[in-house]
């Protein structure tokens, strides 16, 4: 792993030599990304959606999301110390098996790609079992048939450390975007319990007074949005802003779609952008919801915007820094940091590709 940090032009590297990337584009333009076209806005209540299109799509079938590897069984995720050691899989299957050994750590966790397919992991992403539930602390690929790797990631149920199941099965979403940003721009775990916190007081304020006692006592961000009343909510905001999407997409067959820029109550807060209408669909079931719990959690004011001000938004990624971190022949990351906002870039370097997986833009 390689990292830079790129501050007014001048390059301070670590790991013995840096790599140097351009940080700020022409005016106007998206770094190695240009030509999106922000639409008209799709609104319910607080929650404004306004779809993103390119002028070209990338071919992403090569890769396998969270979700589609733990339903397979051939992404394994366990407690950090809980993997067998570094040596050939037993058997000689060519497969990594869970070991028994005991040293889980809060913010570590151990994952193995058996797949024959590269693994995209999205920040945000929660994956419920062992001791607690933690979500991935970064956008990152994973390699196909992988040794087994260190996840970075941040606990979001800070009330237990006893383990449920003896690993990882399920992503049963992604976190809102105030929690997800409170992991990839402030890398703060404290701060990723406080917003956990704040969500869950501000969800249990608007339910019954039984299903918000329940919320409140509930340690688990899962646990939260799988309340039966609290799905309701989210799916009162999430679905019809869902079949309205995909409305406008089907009537836009010569367009892609890749992504999205995200208001809530009149106020841009983010948007998510991928290299593919493919790769967008695979995702957007669980982003929707996370939007429409931020909705939910969030004063409502339901002032409007318009999509020149969501194509403003989406055009300025010039920066005044950049960190830049990479895995030659496989994966970049890059974190640019501008005047009220943060931009996340996931490139993939594995051959015939060299193109952005994944960026998110978050406004401070």
């Amino acid at each position: 792993m390689k990292t830079a940090w790129i501050v007014g032009g001048v390059v301070v590297a670590l790991l013995a030599f840096a790599i140097i990337y351009p940080c700020l584009a022409p005016a106007g333009q998206i770094p190695s990304a240009s030509g999106y076209t922000v639409l008209e806005a799709i609104r319910h209540g607080a929650l404004t959606i306004f779809p993103v299109v390119a002028g070209s799509s990338h071919d992403t079938h090569e890769f396998i999301t969270l979700d589609e590897g733990l339903r397979s069984g051939e992404v394994v995720v366990s407690e950090s110390g809980s993997i067998s050691p570094l040596v050939r899989p037993r058997h000689g299957d060519g497969v990594w098996h869970e070991g028994r050994r005991d040293g889980a750590q809060v913010n570590n966790l151990v994952l193995v790609n058996n797949s024959k397919r590269p693994l995209i992991l999205l920040a945000g992403e929660i994956v419920t079992g062992g001791k607690q539930d933690r979500i991935i602390g970064k956008d990152r690929l994973v390699p196909a048939e992988s040794d087994p790797i260190d996840l970075s990631v941040f606990c979001v149920e800070p009330g237990r450390w006893v383990g449920v199941s003896g690993n990882f099965r399920r992503t049963p979403g992604m976190v809102q975007p105030s929690v997800r940003s409170k992991a990839m721009a402030d890398k703060d775990q404290g701060k990723v319990w406080a917003e956990v916190g704040s969500a869950r007081t501000a969800m249990a304020s608007s339910l019954s007074p039984s299903a918000s006692e329940t919320v409140e006592v509930t340690s688990s961000y899962a646990g939260v949005i799988g309340n039966s009343e609290v799905e309701r909510k989210l799916d009162a905001v999430a679905a019809p802003v869902e079949h309205d999407y995909q409305s406008l997409i089907a009537q836009l067959k010569d367009k892609n779609a890749v992504g999205v820029v995200v208001a809530v109550n009149g106020e841009i807060i983010w948007a998510d952008i991928f290299a593919s209408s493919d790769l967008l669909a695979k995702y957007w079931p669980k982003l929707v919801r996370s939007y429409a719990a931020e909705a939910v959690t969030s004063q409502s004011r339901h002032a409007e915007l318009d999509a020149k001000a969501a194509q403003q938004f989406l055009n300025q990624m010039e920066g005044r820094k950049q960190v830049v971190e990479s895995e030659p022949g496989l994966f970049r990351h890059s974190e640019t940091t501008g005047e009220g906002f943060q931009v996340f870039a996931l490139t993939s370097l594995l051959p015939k590709t060299g193109f952005d997986l994944h960026i998110a833009k978050i406004a401070d």
